[in-house]
């Protein structure tokens, strides 16, 4: 399954990078793209554990862009 979700409080490039490498690693997750300037996230993930790496995304949205809100 893939989805786009729109970041708010994502204040930089470096942030979004760190967002990506730590989202890229989790497992489930086939491909993951964060773009700073529409701040925007696309995940896609395997359909049997999507909603669970989306939770899991959330966490480190959160984590490493110090409060970023995924939606």
């Amino acid at each position: 399954m893939k989805k786009v979700f729109q970041l708010s409080e994502l204040d930089c490039a470096a942030c979004a990078d760190r967002m990506e490498t730590a989202i890229r690693k989790l497992p489930g997750v086939t491909a993951v793209a964060v773009n700073f300037v529409t701040q925007r996230l696309t995940l896609e993930a395997d359909d049997a554990t999507f909603e669970e790496v989306v939770q899991a995304a959330r966490k480190v949205a959160a984590r490493t862009a110090h409060g970023c809100i995924l939606s």
